[in-house]
């Protein structure tokens, strides 16, 4: 095989480690394999998880969090930044602090749940993340439920997407991502700046294992900007990894499995 020379895209994740493999730091690592870039982690969290739920979490102390971070972008750099997992209000405001300073494409998704209902985010942060997190994000990426946990907007239909998407905008990223997972219907999405809209179809499978779609379409999305594509297309690209990736999804151990990363992989094979 040739030696490869030339660099790949650099993208950083900041999150929490799944010791189940299935989301947080691993889900966002395995992506960015996937697609293409050299995937880099500041770790802020670490959960016992695997898929019946979260056993326990333990958060990073924030000079931690600091020092990982400077570290990669003083050194390596980066071309595109995702968050997950933030826990506090203060890993929130220490974490929007260093990506203000920071010339790259950021995506936040603003973690406040698990898969199995855990809470991953402390009440008291949805105001950091509303005041400080949110604007600096180029896309922010929340679910329905996450939609509620930050505008208090229940979301019911695609009518109500676009009012949750304004209300996410009015928080100052630049564009917003509302995901309608949890909604009837095919698995839509409606991707906005305030002005122009793009409404991202794909078909419902019947496949309970979708542990980490989160966040492996923020890395996804990261990844496309990473490689200089404008928002809707890293957002359409990364829509049709995820979609594969949950048509794949396997089972593991008692409860919800994990999607597959590496679908695009086996399916060459």
């Amino acid at each position: 095989m040739p030696i490869r020379t030339a660099v790949p895209p650099r993208v950083l994740t900041v999150a929490g480690s799944d010791s189940g493999g299935g989301a947080g730091i691993q889900a966002d690592l395995k992506t960015m394999l996937a697609l293409g870039v050299h995937g880099m982690s500041v770790l802020t969290a670490v959960t016992a998880q695997n898929s019946l739920g979260v056993q326990g979490a333990w958060e990073l102390p924030v000079d931690a969090v600091r020092a990982q971070y400077r570290s990669v972008v003083d050194d390596i750099g980066v071309q595109a930044v995702k968050t997950g997992m933030l826990a506090s209000a203060a890993l929130v405001e220490t974490v929007a602090e260093l990506l203000a300073g920071t010339d790259a494409p950021v995506v936040v998704d603003p973690v406040g749940v698990s898969k199995h209902g855990d809470a991953l985010l402390a009440a008291e942060a949805l105001d950091s993340v509303r005041t400080k997190l949110l604007p600096v994000a180029t896309v922010a990426t929340p679910n329905l439920d996450e939609v509620t946990q930050l505008t208090g907007v229940q979301v019911t239909d695609e009518d109500g997407m676009r009012r949750a998407a304004e209300e996410i905008l009015a928080f100052g990223p630049r564009w917003a991502l509302i995901k309608g997972g949890h909604l009837p219907g095919d698995a839509v999405d409606l991707l906005t700046d305030g002005s122009a809209e793009h409404w991202l179809r794909a078909p419902r499978y019947d496949n309970r294992h979708t542990h980490g779609t989160g966040c492996t379409l923020a890395s996804a999305i990261a990844s496309g900007l990473a490689f200089g594509q404008d928002v809707p297309t890293a957002v359409e690209g990364a829509k049709a990894y995820v979609t594969g990736a949950i048509q794949a999804g396997f089972a593991l151990g008692g409860g919800i499995g994990p999607v597959d990363h590496g679908w695009r992989t086996r399916l060459a094979e």
